[in-house]
């Protein structure tokens, strides 16, 4: 099956905020059908028009069901409680998304196993409810979740051991890499569990990746991230979504030269 390639909205979030009906237009003129929106809660219902009016669908999207209180992007904390997750699948059923994916937890939160074990509780019941709605749940690594490690088993692993099979796993390829874990043997090792990944690209240059947001992403196939072989390695793969955390040229053309890469993969 070719999976379906999307884009993740956070790319382009300033945009997004400016002039919603004009950003995902302009998504749409760059050759995308699918887009996968964060913090949907709050817009539901406007973001479900300006989708319909862009002829874009939205089957995947990213919305906190493990943690009570919002994490910010940088990993700092706050005190704004999230949506429960009755509002959450409210929202993503006025969205037409199957698959609701949880997009970070805090890094202290990956000190040991029994921690990530209540993580993995806290997905699980959310699956649960999810799927009395015909809705599925999934997680989203970033670096952290890699470089934890319990005796040669990263933490990611450890969450994957831990979730009912019907929690689904969305792989982030430049996360995956910036923590220095092979992004194609670990999509080998969790196998049919990944469900998405972001196709995330990156010259992964010391100095570079230390800043935050990272500065070294680059549109797909200009990296080092070994994307094409990751591709071939994700065995179930349904949606390839194309994502920059930050990005110092023109967003637009980026994430529609990414796209390309992807296309031409398909066309092979």
């Amino acid at each position: 099956m070719t999976p379906r390639t999307s884009v993740q909205l956070f790319t382009v979030k300033d945009a997004l905020d400016a002039d919603l009906d004009g950003t995902l237009a302009e998504i749409a003129r760059r050759g995308f059908t699918a887009v996968e929106p964060y913090d949907f809660v709050r817009r539901a219902d406007t973001l479900a028009d300006s989708l319909r009016a862009a002829d874009l669908a939205a089957p995947t999207g990213h919305a906190f069901l493990a943690s009570t209180t919002f994490v910010n992007p940088d990993g700092s904390d706050t005190e704004t409680p999230v949506p429960t997750p009755e509002q959450v699948f409210d929202a993503a059923e006025a969205l037409g998304m199957t698959t609701v994916i949880d997009p970070y937890t805090h890094p202290n939160r990956w000190e040991t196993r029994e921690q990530i074990e209540e993580t993995a509780r806290r997905l699980n019941a959310a699956a649960e409810v999810a799927a009395g709605r015909g809705l599925r749940v999934g997680y989203h690594n970033h670096a952290h979740e890699l470089e934890a490690s319990f005796d040669g088993v990263t933490g990611l692993e450890v969450l994957a051991e831990a979730l009912d099979p019907r929690v689904v796993l969305e792989v982030d390829l430049y996360w995956a890499a910036r923590a220095g874990v092979d992004p194609v043997a670990l999509l080998t090792r969790l196998g049919d569990r990944v469900v998405a990944v972001h196709v995330k690209d990156g010259t992964l240059d010391p100095d570079a990746v230390a800043a935050y947001p990272p500065a070294d992403q680059v549109p797909a196939g200009a990296g080092v991230v070994p994307l094409d072989a990751a591709l071939d390695a994700a065995s179930a793969l349904e949606y390839a979504i194309v994502e920059f955390d930050a990005f110092s040229g023109d967003l637009f053309a980026a994430i529609e030269q990414s796209r390309v890469f992807l296309d031409e993969r398909t066309a092979l």
